[in-house]
């Protein structure tokens, strides 16, 4: 088994990745990346490329944030229906 770092391009700079990664789920993310870089690219005008960078970092970290909010207040829904379920097998 190699233990070399496995490298893409993503917007036209070499990134590694380190063994074991999965592959699959990193080409889907450099996609996610290059399409959302696109269209900042053409909605931006002659912004900077490291200026529409931040701009994708930004908006990135914000879906991961919503996604962890609506993650969690699932968690919190189905934690709350385990307790009804358990109150319900009390003997009254």
């Amino acid at each position: 088994m190699s233990h070399e770092n496995i490298n893409l391009t993503v917007l036209g700079l070499e990134v590694g990745f380190k063994p074991g990664a999965d592959m699959g789920r990193v080409q889907d993310a450099v996609r996610l990346v290059e399409d959302r870089f696109s269209v900042l690219k053409v909605n931006g005008g002659q912004q900077s490329k490291d200026i529409l960078l931040t701009f994708l970092a930004i908006g990135l970290a914000d879906d991961v944030l919503q996604s962890q909010k609506k993650l969690d207040d699932v968690q919190n829904r189905i934690m709350s229906m385990l307790s009804l379920i358990e109150k319900s097998d009390e003997p009254l």
